[in-house]
C-alpha cells in the first residue's frame, strides 16, 4: 500500500491512476495544503515509487494560486501521443469559495505544462486590473476557454445562490463514440440547499472547447456527488460517485447515455471509509482505485491508497468488485493441508468438536452450547485463505485472525449467512486501564450481500500488512486498513452451531515490510 511518510503532517487525498505501456501512473493530492499534485509509478499496482510532482499551484494572481484539487488524466483524442490532465483549482482572491477546472498537457505523463488561460478578463470584477504587464501576459490568452466555470441556467454559479461555495470540481473526461464529455461535481441552482448535488456535464464541441449541458444526473438527494466517473461494461453504462453523507462509493446504471439513471436496492460499490473512487483501464479491464480514511470524521489525516479492485458485470447486470489479481504474484508459498496442522480449540475448557475431512481439505466444527474458536496451527501474518463454508442451524459463525491465543485479542469477522452481513471488529484488552475501560472493542467496517443460506458460500480472506480484504462468492465486501494487531492465530469460530469448512487453501504472501516468520506458532 501507498501513503505519505509516517509521522508527517501530510496525507494523501483524491487519487487518479492512468495505465500506460505496462506502468500504473498514480496522481494524487497531498493534504492539508493542496499545493501540488504528486506523481508515483508502479509496475504491479502494489508497490509505488515517487517521481517528480506533476503540477504546483499557480503564482500569486493566478486562478489556481490557492489550492489544487481533484484531477483526471486521459489520452488526448486530438493529439496522438499526448495526454491531458483536467484538474480543479481555487484562487486566493475569492477565498477559495469558487472552484474552477483547468487543463495541463504532457507528452510522456511526467512533464506537465499548464495550458494558457483566459483569466485577467474574468477577474476585472475581482480587482486584478493592476497586475504588471508580465503577469498579464502569463495569465491571459484570448483564445483560451480555461479555466472552466459553472454557468447559468443549469448550475449554481454565484455565491449567493446556495451555500456560499460554488461546487465545480472533480473533472472526469470520457469518450463515448465520437463524442467527448467532461463530468464535473456541480449543483443545480434550485431546490433544498443540501439536496442540489448533481453530476454536471460539458460537451467537447471542438478540441479543448467545452459547452455546458444539463446535468447528467440529479438525484435530488445529496449535497454533492463527488468524483464522478462513467464506465461501460458489456454494453451497459455505470455512473460512479462518492457521497460525503455516508463516506461510501456508490453507483447507478443506464442502458444508454441520455436515458434515466437507475438504482439497485444496494448500490454501494465500496464500503464506508473508501472514498473518491477513480476508474482506470489496464490490459485486463477496468479497475477502481480510491483512498481509504482511518477516521471518516477527519479525512485530512492517515489516508492511504489500498490495492485496486477489478470491476466486472454480473449476471444480474450489477457491478461486482473482485480481488486484484496482482496479489497472485505475491504468493510466497501454498500450504499443503498437512501444513495447516491439527486444529486446536481457542478455549480448551469450552465445548467444541472437530471432525477432519481429508478428502475435501476441511473440517466439520461443532459447538452446541456457547462460543468456540478453532485455530490453524501456524500463526500467519500476511496470507490469503480460500474456503467453502456452510452453516447448519441458526447459530453464529465467523472468522478470526491475528488473535492472541492467550488473551484472545485480535480481529473477528462476524458472518451472518442468513441475512448476508459481514462485520469486522477489533476486539482486545487495554491492560493500562481498569474496570470497564479495559475492554477495547471497535466496529471497523460492514459489508452486505444477497445471501442464499441453502447453498455453500465461497469465502476469501486476504491479510496483507495493514490491509484487510474479505470476499464472498467472488465479490469484495470488506476493504480497509488497520494497525491494531500485527500477528497471531487464524481460524473459524461458531456459537451454538455446526459448520462445514471445506476446500481450504492457504497461501502466504510476500511483503517486504512484514514476515510470516517461518509460519511461527502463536
Amino acid at each position: 500500500m501507498y501513503s505519505e511518510a509516517e509521522g508527517t503532517r501530510k496525507t494523501m487525498g483524491d487519487v487518479d491512476v492512468f495505465y500506460h505501456e505496462g506502468v500504473y501512473h498514480l496522481f494524487h493530492l497531498v493534504l492539508p495544503n493542496h499545493d501540488f499534485i504528486a506523481h508515483a509509478v508502479s509496475d504491479d499496482g502494489l508497490t509505488w515509487s515517487r517521481v517528480e510532482n506533476a503540477l504546483f499551484i499557480g503564482h500569486p494572481g493566478a486562478w489556481d494560486d490557492s489550492m489544487l484539487w481533484t484531477m483526471h488524466v486521459s489520452k488526448d483524442p486530438h493529439q496522438p501521443g499526448q495526454f491531458r490532465m483536467f484538474y480543479t483549482g481555487i484562487a486566493q482572491h475569492d477565498n477559495g469559495l469558487v472552484q474552477r477546472i483547468g487543463l495541463a498537457t504532457s507528452p510522456d505523463l511526467y512533464a506537465w505544462t499548464k495550458s494558457p488561460v483566459n483569466w485577467v478578463s474574468r477577474c476585472e470584477r475581482c480587482q486584478l486590473k493592476n497586475l504588471p504587464a508580465s503577469n498579464q501576459t502569463a495569465l491571459y490568452d484570448e483564445s483560451s476557454r480555461f479555466p472552466l466555470e459553472a454557468q447559468a441556467p443549469h448550475y449554481e454559479h454565484e455565491l449567493g445562490q446556495g451555500r456560499n461555495w460554488i461546487s465545480w470540481r472533480d473533472p472526469f473526461y470520457v469518450q463515448d463514440g465520437d463524442d467527448g464529455w467532461l463530468l464535473i461535481a456541480g449543483r443545480v441552482p434550485t431546490g433544498p440547499i443540501t439536496r442540489r448535488g448533481c453530476v454536471a456535464v460539458m460537451k467537447e464541441v471542438s478540441p479543448n472547447c467545452f459547452e455546458h449541458q444539463p446535468p447528467l444526473y440529479y438525484p435530488t438527494l445529496y449535497d454533492d456527488i463527488e468524483v464522478p466517473n462513467v464506465l461501460k461494461l458489456d454494453g451497459q453504462y455505470y455512473l460512479i460517485g462518492s457521497l460525503r453523507e455516508d463516506v461510501k462509493i456508490r453507483y447507478w446504471y443506464t442502458t444508454d447515455i441520455g436515458k434515466a439513471w437507475l438504482n439497485y436496492s444496494d448500490n454501494v460499490l465500496l464500503p464506508k471509509g473508501n472514498y473518491a473512487g477513480r476508474i482506470c483501464y489496464d490490459d485486463k479491464g477496468a479497475l477502481i482505485w480510491n483512498f481509504f480514511s482511518h477516521d471518516v470524521n477527519n479525512r485530512q489525516v492517515k489516508n492511504l491508497l489500498p490495492p485496486p479492485k477489478r470491476l466486472v458485470r454480473d449476471q444480474e447486470g450489477k457491478i461486482r468488485v473482485e480481488q486484484f489479481e496482482g496479489f497472485d504474484s505475491r504468493v510466497e508459498k501454498r500450504l499443503t493441508f498437512a501444513e495447516l496442522g491439527t486444529l486446536s480449540r481457542l478455549i480448551e475448557e469450552a465445548d467444541g468438536k472437530i471432525e477432519t475431512d481429508q478428502e475435501h481439505r476441511g473440517w466439520r466444527l461443532n459447538s452446541e452450547v456457547g462460543f468456540q474458536g478453532f485455530m490453524l496451527e501456524p500463526a500467519l501474518h500476511c496470507f490469503r485463505m480460500n474456503a467453502t463454508i456452510q452453516l447448519s442451524g441458526t447459530g453464529k459463525c465467523g472468522l478470526f485472525f491475528r488473535v492472541n491465543a492467550k488473551t484472545h485479542d485480535g480481529y473477528y469477522l462476524s458472518l451472518d449467512l442468513i441475512k448476508g452481513v459481514a462485520q469486522l471488529r477489533s476486539w482486545g484488552t487495554n491492560f493500562e486501564a481498569t474496570g470497564d475501560q479495559m475492554m477495547k472493542f471497535q466496529s471497523l467496517q460492514a459489508g452486505y450481500w444477497k445471501s442464499d443460506f441453502t447453498k455453500p458460500s465461497e469465502i476469501t480472506l486476504l491479510v496483507y500488512g495493514d490491509y484487510i480484504e474479505f470476499s464472498i462468492n467472488g465479490g469484495v465486501l470488506i476493504s480497509l486498513a488497520d494497525q491494531n494487531y500485527r500477528h497471531g492465530r487464524v481460524g473459524v469460530y461458531i456459537e451454538s452451531a455446526c459448520i462445514d469448512v471445506t476446500n481450504v487453501h492457504v497461501e502466504t504472501l510476500h511483503n517486504d515490510q512484514w514476515s510470516n516468520e517461518g509460519l511461527t506458532k502463536g
